[in-house]
């Protein structure tokens, strides 16, 4: 073996096919490499990346799984409350892999301003509200403050898109009017004050939704403190959200129903499942190129070291030590492609995730710069079943070497 290795290094290593006739074909092989983990990091960083952020954002307002009450199941509002009082709150014990519960109530209501209207979801929250993920989309001003001292806070969070069309600015106050359950009776109107503004970039929310005091809903809708209008829960692992749900919906009650934002916003879920099979599609084209070019490369290699072949069988070696000398050296020219591969790719990934310098259209991606997703494990996995996959395509351009006799290649010029 190292006698093998030697020979490797000293009659077909880098060095020496540098003044060789290969020297363009491999250069070629190097760089069809490079670029080719280049484009499989930036596919995979931005497909995931994108997959990531819109998840995000939609559990933003809804939770990864809503359980509500039957009756409410196609409206966007709580028409009937749930007892707060559940055994799966405020800590849901009975079902693995979930991170967190909150309680919510949503109302319809309409902005009114001397000039305009506009109708809008009135997300009322308590102390247990997640308010990490919108603090991401928080743009100016503060979150709302609800606490125990304040019965029904008039705090209120609203999105820059509506704050545009009716001209808010922070800390006007903005008047709400809600319907009653009586059509005949007047709507019940709130003046709120504006402490924050948020964008998240997904118009579908941010031109409908409001958050404000859970209490504020609970009063309107003549709730005591004990009756909310919906949980949201949060699961650790996004992947396994269709088992959790079902493993909700078996633990509550008869009369309840749990729903994931998969079955909820199918048809964007649906479309984001697409990038899957093109990042698939994409590194499987460019593994199927680069070994294309990798194997051109080694029979122009095998084929120039033809008298070099025949010297190591005459003196013994059998073909398959032959053949490892040339896959020895094609591992170590894919090695030198994968490097300058992962450098230039990931530089450039690191590079927009922290200037977010290329753009994209929100109104069709729901972000406003190209997000990156960056998976030690994953960069580990391309590189790994790059070079695995080049290697066994160079098997079969390895055979020619038992084709060549040893007399033929000793007179082979």
């Amino acid at each position: 073996m190292k006698f093998e290795l030697f020979i490797a290094k000293r009659l077909i290593g880098a060095k020496d096919y540098k003044s060789s006739i290969s020297a363009p074909i491999i250069k070629i092989a190097i760089t069809a490499i490079a670029l080719g983990v280049v484009m499989m990091l930036i596919a995979v960083a931005t497909g995931i990346g994108l997959q990531e952020k819109i998840r995000d954002k939609i559990a933003a307002f809804n939770g990864h799984i809503v359980i509500h009450h039957l009756d409410n199941n196609n409206s966007n509002t709580s028409e009937r409350p749930i007892l707060l009082a559940q055994p799966f709150y405020p800590s849901f014990t009975s079902v693995t892999g979930v991170s967190h519960i909150q309680a919510v109530a949503k109302k319809y209501g309409v902005i009114r301003t001397e000039d305009d209207f506009e109708g809008i979801v009135f997300k009322g929250v308590g102390e247990d509200y997640r308010w990490d993920y919108m603090e991401e989309y928080l743009v100016s001003g503060r979150l709302p403050n609800f606490n125990d001292s304040i019965k029904y806070s008039k705090e209120i969070m609203l999105s820059t898109y509506t704050a545009a069309r009716l001209n808010f600015k922070l800390n006007d106050q903005v008047v709400v009017y809600f319907m009653g359950d009586n059509a005949q009776r007047k709507p019940r109107l709130i003046a709120f004050d504006v402490v924050g503004f948020y964008n998240s970039g997904f118009e579908e929310f941010d031109k409908n939704y409001i958050l404000g005091d859970l209490a504020q809903i609970q009063r309107l809708n003549k709730w005591d403190k004990t009756q909310v209008g919906s949980f949201e829960v949060f699961v650790n692992d996004f992947t396994e959200i269709d088992q959790v749900t079902g493993e909700i919906y078996q633990t509550i009650d008869s009369f309840l129903d749990a729903t994931s934002i998969k079955q909820s916003y199918a048809s964007i879920f649906e479309w984001l499942s697409m990038f899957d099979f093109n990042i698939i599609l994409i590194i499987g084209v460019i593994i199927l190129v680069s070994g294309i070019n990798m194997v051109t490369a080694l029979l122009v290699l095998i084929l120039e070291r033809t008298p070099m072949i025949g010297t190591l069988k005459a003196l013994g070696s059998n073909d398959w030590s032959i053949r490892k000398l040339f896959l020895y050296n094609a591992a170590y020219l894919i090695g030198k492609g994968l490097f300058w591969g992962n450098l230039i790719g990931i530089g450039l990934l690191l590079v927009q995730k922290y200037t977010k310098i290329i753009p994209l259209p929100q109104e069709t991606y729901y972000v406003a710069e190209v997000p990156i997703f960056i998976n030690v494990w994953i960069i580990i996995l391309i590189n790994i079943g790059t070079l695995l996959l080049c290697l066994l395509m160079l098997l079969i351009p390895s055979v020619v070497v038992t084709k060549i006799s040893p007399s033929r290649a000793m007179r082979f010029e």
